[in-house]
């Protein structure tokens, strides 16, 4: 800085940096004392919280203490805050406006608690000039971190403001039991909301439908949160936009259902891809979704059939949650998905019994059949994809054909063996079930579709 240490530059900053670490260190370990200062100061301040109850207070001192650590964090690391450090107070946001606070009061009560902060930091500070200077220092990433966040907790309150208006609420219920029944919005604000939502009835705009539950949902006395969580999470995905305009998406007693539109230019992956960052970003919340994906619809028509084809889907969600969405899912694997025990029965035991010795060895001798299916059936170009010479590739084929009777170069065998190939992939690691969360947890790479059956038809 200007006019800093001259020759004692680097002493001087080392020193200021350990008053840093000092005071950081000292907040981080008075933070239960200085949120119960903080919501006393807000008590005495805003009548609006003075007039809450025990919970409600409560929960505002857990929301301080939150806060408290999480810019401590950001202050002792030396970084910027990020979406991910404040993600607990999005609902928090939305508690308080379902609470009828006013936004007003609310971002009082956040500054009053900043306020106790920056006066303890201070306090602590001391009187030295390493002190001081270490004050001075944390101002700014104090400030960014208090603009941040107040700027994040308010578009989150205004945002569920919007989304619980009950005008708004009403209308999209309405407009989306109308669509899921097939029939056509013709009153006028329906018709309206139809549009405003890219679901005008004489259009043929591609359309996919999300179904959306949650996963290990409270019982009893969480039925509160559970509904909570059910709202941010309808809030959330309805801020997934195609073309522009915003996406229905609505509350339908234990599910969240939610239409979006692709617009010009947006694939059915693209918007796959940011109903997977949806679900990641509320997994950061606590909030655990299992969702699934219809195909594309052309029009609102076909908006009935596709919410059967969501839910269908959602038996191929692992327990944890995630996404399965049939944009991803080839026919191939669907059917292999929805295969039951009979299914497997019809498999020759010879192929069953050398691909589950295979998979338990790791899987080289299922590669090679992929390869050469991949390859079609070019041996070099198999052994070359394998990274592995002609002749081991060769030898693997004639270790197949004597295990299973099954030759690599007859079509009909070759199909056989990826069928089954395909069926052991469904199948979780520890054997067989007519599970399909559990089917897919195998199945799927990461949630985002179904992994390896894609190799019979894709060259790697």
């Amino acid at each position: 800085m200007s006019g800093g240490f001259s020759t004692e530059t680097l002493a001087g900053a080392e020193a200021v940096r350990a008053e840093r670490v000092r005071i950081v260190s000292e907040l981080l370990g008075d933070v239960a004392r200085l949120a119960d200062i903080a919501v006393t100061a807000i008590i005495a301040e805003i009548p609006a919280y003075a007039a809450q109850g025990h919970d409600f207070l409560a929960d505002v001192r857990d929301q301080v203490v939150r806060h408290y650590r999480a810019k401590l964090a950001v202050l002792l690391e030396e970084r910027r805050v990020t979406l991910e450090d404040i993600a607990f107070s999005r609902r928090a946001a939305m508690r308080r406006a379902r609470a009828g606070v006013a936004l007003a009061d609310y971002m009082n009560a956040y500054r009053v608690g900043q306020r106790v902060f920056w006066e303890s930091l201070v306090e602590r500070a001391g009187r030295t000039p390493a002190g001081r200077e270490a004050a001075l220092s944390l101002a700014m990433s104090q400030m960014r971190y208090c603009d941040f966040a107040s700027t994040q907790a308010a578009n989150a309150y205004m945002e569920f403001q919007q989304y619980a208006s009950a005008e708004a609420l009403r209308e999209s219920r309405d407009l989306l039991e109308t669509l899921l029944a097939g029939g056509t919005p013709t009153r006028g604000r329906e018709l309206a909301a139809a549009q405003a939502h890219g679901l005008a009835p004489d259009t043929r705009t591609p359309l996919l439908v999300v179904i959306a539950v949650l996963v290990a949902a409270p019982a009893g006395a969480e039925l509160d949160r559970d509904a909570e969580a059910r709202h941010a999470a309808c809030a959330a995905i309805a801020r997934t936009v195609g073309n522009g305009t915003r996406t229905l998406s609505v509350v339908r007693r234990s599910e969240i259902v939610a239409i979006p539109v692709l617009g010009p230019g947006t694939g059915p992956e693209e918007l796959c891809d940011r109903l997977q960052a949806v679900l990641d970003g509320l997994a950061g919340e606590g909030i655990r979704l299992a969702m699934g994906v219809s195909t594309v619809s052309a029009g609102a028509a076909q908006i009935p059939q596709a919410y059967q084809e969501a839910r269908a889907v959602l038996d191929f969600v692992p327990e944890e949650g995630g996404v399965a969405a049939l944009p991803r899912i080839t026919p191939f694997q669907y059917l292999a998905l929805r295969a039951d025990d009979t299914a497997r029965h019809l498999v020759d035991p010879r192929i069953t019994a050398l691909l589950a010795e295979d998979r338990a060895r790791g899987g080289v001798l299922t590669a090679t059949i992929r390869a050469f299916a991949a390859a079609d059936l070019n041996l070099r170009s198999a052994a070359e994809h394998l990274q592995i010479h002609p002749n081991t590739a060769q030898y693997r084929l004639r270790r197949i054909q004597e295990r299973t009777g099954r030759s690599l170069r007859s079509i009909n065998d070759l199909v056989e063996l990826l069928v089954a190939i395909a069926l052991q992939d469904a199948l979780p690691i520890s054997g067989p079930t007519n599970a399909g969360r559990e089917r897919l947890a195998t199945a799927t790479n990461e949630g985002r579709g179904v992994a390896d059956v894609r190799s019979f038809h894709e060259p790697r």
